[in-house]
């Protein structure tokens, strides 16, 4: 089993108190390798996982959203992309991120707001993780190194990204010692063999996906390997393993906003996945198998939640289709019919990015949803117009603040985390 190691910290001096410029001895831990660790699951936490399974490839195989996929597939990217970094304190609102999205995308127009590049970095991690499953047939040490690398892209930690760490990191405490953390994860020296376990064990073909997905998360969060970014990095790593098995070759479940809701019961999990040789093998085998069952839950819970999220969008398009009047087959408004539930704020030029249309056609199209209020402008200047969906944007206010909700809705279950405020109607 893990073991904990005893090490000593020399302090540099730093700090503003004395505890954050002390001295002193310290523990580490250092995980079992995943090959030496003897996984057996209860009857009922592999029906757990078979359920969340068979909700996934439901996700992914019955959803219809009219006559594309590509709206739904980018919306449920970016909600997995925002809420895997909210738990790591990154919070914007939708409006900001997308305002940043398209100004980066701009190539004459850099965005001044760090924490939306940040989120960012996660979306194209997430979309790196994705390409990555499908170009590649191993996961290898590298594999989880590229990803980190986007994901720092343009942060203010941009050097470090791609590089194992080569000195101790720490959960808790303070910011200068380990002393005082909640958790000290290995030593430098343990990660090369501890990453070469990890992506042998994601590489593996038997085992359940969702199983697999659970597993190999809590492990890169206990081994800790990267400066910063490691949970936002572990959680594009879910997605990397669900994908590879071919479990997700289309949608990505929103699991980090069902994550973030029961954060405790999430830390709670990954803490106890930290397996001691104080630990008797009954109390290893019934945590690793509440932190699977926890998994596979929250897996169950996202993709209901994607679903009706998918049925408010389709209501939404119908509607639109009545505001519109007759739309024809392959014309360029039925490919904006498509297209906008994916893209709630846009400009001209990125809309035409997103569809084969001469730029002529796009701005027609525009106009004639402008002026049945389906989509509005943001601002006054002519230049490089700026537009958004207010049925899109309050949808995924609706959206967040359901799975916000332990019970899946605030009027009777309080929101767990900072949610966006409910607009009249929704």
């Amino acid at each position: 089993m893990g073991t904990l190691q005893s090490a000593y910290w020399q302090s540099d001096g730093q700090g503003q108190t004395r505890k954050e410029r002390q001295s002193g001895a310290y523990r580490y831990y250092v995980p079992t390798k995943l090959a030496q660790l003897d996984i057996a699951l209860d009857a009922d936490v592999v029906a757990d996982v078979v359920r969340a399974e068979a909700a996934i490839r439901e996700l992914n195989s019955k959803v219809v959203f009219l006559h594309s996929s590509e709206g739904l597939a980018r919306f449920l990217l970016r909600a997995e992309s925002v809420s895997s970094s909210y738990i790591e304190g990154l919070q914007v609102g939708m409006k900001r991120l997308l305002k940043a999205e398209l100004a980066l995308a701009d190539q004459t127009t850099l965005p001044n707001d760090t924490t939306a590049v940040e989120i960012i970095g996660n979306i194209h991690a997430m979309e790196d993780a994705l390409a990555q499953a499908e170009s590649e047939t191993q996961i290898t040490p590298a594999t989880l190194t590229a990803i980190h690398r986007t994901l720092l892209q343009g942060s203010r930690l941009e050097e470090y990204g791609g590089t194992v760490r080569k000195e101790q990191n720490w959960i808790g405490g303070t910011w200068h010692n380990p002393l005082q953390a909640d958790f000290v994860p290995p030593a430098p020296e343990y990660l090369a063999a501890l990453l070469e376990d990890l992506t042998d064990y994601c590489n593996q073909e038997l085992v359940s996906p969702v199983q697999q997905a659970a597993i190999a998360h809590a492990q890169f969060e206990t081994i800790h390997p990267f400066v910063d970014g490691n949970g936002r990095a572990g959680r594009a790593l879910i997605h990397l393993v669900l994908r590879r098995r071919e479990l997700t070759p289309t949608f990505v479940p929103p699991i980090s906003l069902v994550l973030a809701t029961f954060a405790q019961d999430y830390v709670n999990g990954l803490s106890g996945f930290r397996f001691t040789d104080d630990q008797s093998p009954e109390q290893i085998h019934r945590r690793l198998n509440e932190w699977v069952s926890f998994f596979a839950g929250s897996c169950v819970r996202a993709c209901e939640e994607a679903h009706r999220f998918e049925e408010t969008v389709l209501a939404l398009q119908g509607s639109w289709r009545k505001k519109l009047g007759s739309v024809r087959k392959g014309s360029t408004i039925e490919l904006l019919l498509d297209e906008l539930p994916g893209m709630p704020m846009f400009t001209l030029r990125s809309l035409s990015t997103a569809i084969d249309r001469s730029p002529r056609a796009i701005t027609e199209g525009v106009e004639r949803f402008e002026a049945v209020g389906i989509v509005k402008p943001v601002g006054n200047t002519r230049r490089k117009r700026l537009f958004e969906v207010p049925d899109i944007l309050s949808a995924f206010n609706v959206f967040e603040r359901q799975l916000a909700s332990p019970g899946g809705n605030t009027r009777t279950s309080k929101p767990s985390r900072p949610v966006p405020y409910r607009t009249p109607g929704s």
